[in-house]
């Protein structure tokens, strides 16, 4: 689940649960550091343009419960931000490599992070770029559509 869409409960227990384990002031600096990331989705003007993809693994996860659940569409309700979610039976192993950003900046030079278990990866090379733009392409055309997407979303957090 992308920093900017989690609940403080959803960080706390992934940083919390390393191994080794980390001591409780670099998991509270951890955590509120992603806490202040969010201000993105509303304190920035213009607003930017954000636009997010979920395995929908990742709402069935333990940690996904229904406060997650609410606040992904919360933020999905927000006219700069697009949310998707790709279903089990659409997903594809290119899909399933880790998380990816592609982020554009001011000057309209564009970057891609790649993030592994055991290393990340942040590039301004125009093939690496290109080859995550194809591979987030693929993904968005096999997602539901950000309207499908929030009623899923909104039929788990409806679940008995």
């Amino acid at each position: 689940m992308p920093g900017l869409l989690q609940t403080r409960a959803y960080p706390r227990a992934l940083i919390d649960n390393r191994i080794p384990p980390l001591d409780e002031e670099t998991v509270g600096e951890r955590v509120a550091a992603r806490m202040e990331r969010q201000a993105i989705l509303t304190d920035r003007k213009p607003p930017v343009g954000l636009s997010f993809v979920l395995y929908e693994a990742a709402l069935r996860s333990p940690l996904a419960d229904r406060e997650q659940l609410r606040r992904l569409l919360e933020v999905s309700r927000l006219r700069h931000v697009a949310l998707q979610v790709l279903p089990f039976d659409r997903a594809f192993s290119d899909a399933l490599m880790g998380p990816m950003v592609l982020v554009e900046g001011p000057d309209h030079e564009r970057f891609a992070f790649m993030e592994g278990a055991f290393a990340s990866e942040l590039s301004a090379d125009p093939g690496v770029v290109s080859r995550v733009t194809e591979r987030l392409s693929m993904i968005r055309t096999q997602a539901l559509d950000p309207d499908e997407s929030a009623r899923l979303i909104e039929r788990m957090v409806n679940q008995p």
